[in-house]
């Protein structure tokens, strides 16, 4: 059965194919470059080009079937008629604009790799037991800007278009100007490190949290966030909590941190 965490910026702020090679045995993590679904993808909606379809098919079953099914929620991908449904949700517009403002923002993503590299080789120190995932890019329709399930994180790129981005500016889409600063290229990788942690420390489900607990817990994420992205990326009294605390317990690890839930000892 399938475990998606289907997230949104928004989350962090409120409560708050790639390719690894291993090196070094299972103790580091080599470089690791994004693996460009969204690239098929976009093919595909703007030309019909069957021979993408079926690559988006035969080599990507599971992203294919995560975006239908979850992000964009247009059926099921064993419909008969799914393609055409998937082809004609796309002639909107607005949405053809958003693939070709993605394809134009992100025709090089270098950068992101980089960052990617670093930012999780920082966590796997960090987290010696952690395992990676596999990261593609995708577009969607506005909604969900970080999916993590079945060992995959997904970005996309969508949502990634910058503050300034027109789409985001329009009253209808009710982004605030908060929401906006989220929405850029340079909060990719934190988005993926914070949601990927999420999933594998989520919070505890034998009882409903209170907000205490929500804050603290999201405090702990975005502050091995910020470790992991060596600089400040979030800021938050929680985060200071967090800190302070770990400041006075040096025996505390990452891992024993995030799975700790008891907070009595960090306010």
């Amino acid at each position: 059965m399938r475990k998606l965490y289907i997230l949104t910026s928004l989350i962090m702020l409120v409560c708050i194919g790639c390719e690894w090679s291993l090196t070094k045995g299972d103790d580091a993590f080599g470089s690791l470059s994004v693996e460009r679904y969204d690239r098929i993808e976009s093919l595909y909606l703007t030309t019909g080009d069957y021979s993408a379809l079926q690559q988006m098919n035969i080599a990507y079953p599971q992203q294919t079937r995560t975006l239908i099914e979850d992000v964009l929620r247009i059926g099921q991908v064993n419909d008969p008629e799914i393609n055409v449904k998937f082809l004609q949700f796309f002639q909107d517009s607005t949405l053809q604009s958003l693939v070709a403002a993605v394809e134009l923002e992100y025709a090089d993503m270098s950068d992101i790799n980089a960052s990617l590299t670093e930012a999780f080789s920082r966590l796997k120190e960090m987290i010696p037991s952690l395992k990676a995932p596999l990261v593609y890019s995708q577009i969607g329709s506005l909604d969900q800007s970080i999916i993590v399930g079945d060992g995959m994180l997904a970005i996309s790129l969508d949502k990634y278009l910058g503050e300034a981005y027109s789409l985001y500016l329009r009253e209808d889409y009710g982004y605030t100007a908060s929401q906006r600063k989220q929405m850029t290229r340079q909060m990719i990788v934190p988005d993926c490190i914070g949601f990927y942690l999420m999933s594998l420390y989520p919070m505890p489900s034998d009882h409903e949290p209170t907000q205490i607990e929500r804050d603290m817990h999201v405090g702990k994420v975005q502050w091995v966030v910020n470790r992991a992205m060596n600089k400040r990326v979030f800021r938050s009294p929680y985060i200071k909590l967090v800190a302070k605390y770990m400041n006075e317990n040096k025996n505390v690890s990452v891992d024993m941190l995030l799975n700790k839930h008891d907070y009595a000892d960090m306010r």
